[in-house]
């Protein structure tokens, strides 16, 4: 499915699970903003929002209720991604409340939540720099799994666009991610074959696509999704 279909069974599963006051955040606290980022952010970078959680509940350091605009959550990974819009209350916040907000940030930090805040303009007018700020936070821990491997950068970088693109990808998608040929891109394809790290997907005689090999999958598995 393409996005507006994934946008709303992935908001409609989150509408189901909720009631009271976190339905009520939900219901107003997602809107355009939020939107936007999983369009021109998300959607692009992942192809899909497992793990994602819109206007998470937590507890507050004040012994509160606190609302994430998104928190993405796998084994000791605990990422808080806020769009901020920019307005009139801006403007006119106090110094305590701003004081009170980076007292709340840095609680989140000593938590163990990585904290990545982007605006409003940033998600509207820059949204490829967005996608490459989400894609190397939430890989970031992918690149200490992969060293395990005897792997040279460009492979790497091949495995990470097949686990972030989270299905099958082409000969061409790696050539404009990598910027190579498409005799380089095929001498890397190949040797990632050898080394069981992808399977050919489709084509025999000229391979169209290639998947995730289970040996990359297991490994890690646990760190981000994988189809």
């Amino acid at each position: 499915m393409g996005f507006e279909e994934e946008y709303q069974a992935f908001m409609n599963a989150h509408f189901q699970e909720r009631n009271g006051e976190r339905l009520r955040r939900l219901q107003e606290g997602h809107n355009q903003a939020e939107m936007l980022f999983l369009k021109q952010v998300w959607w692009p970078s992942f192809y899909h929002f497992r793990y994602l959680h819109p206007e998470f509940e937590i507890d507050d350091f004040k012994d509160g209720k606190r609302y994430l605009d998104f928190a993405y959550i796998r084994p000791a990974i605990r990422v808080c991604f806020e769009v901020d819009g920019y307005g009139p209350h801006l403007k006119n916040i106090s110094r305590w409340q701003f004081s009170d907000s980076l007292e709340r940030q840095n609680q989140l930090v000593m938590d163990g939540w990585t904290v990545i805040r982007f605006s409003y303009d940033q998600v509207k007018e820059k949204p490829r720099r967005c996608q490459q700020v989400v894609q190397q936070v939430i890989g970031r821990r992918l690149g200490d799994e992969l060293d395990q491997f005897t792997l040279s950068y460009a492979e790497k970088e091949v495995l990470r666009l097949a686990i972030r693109k989270g299905k099958a990808i082409s000969p061409m998608e790696v050539e404009k991610y990598l910027k190579r040929t498409d005799k380089t891109v095929k001498k890397l394809l190949t040797q990632l074959v050898e080394k069981k790290m992808l399977i050919p997907e489709s084509g025999v005689k000229r391979i169209r696509s290639y998947r995730l090999g289970d040996q990359v999958k297991h490994t890690i598995s646990q760190v981000l999704y994988i189809v």
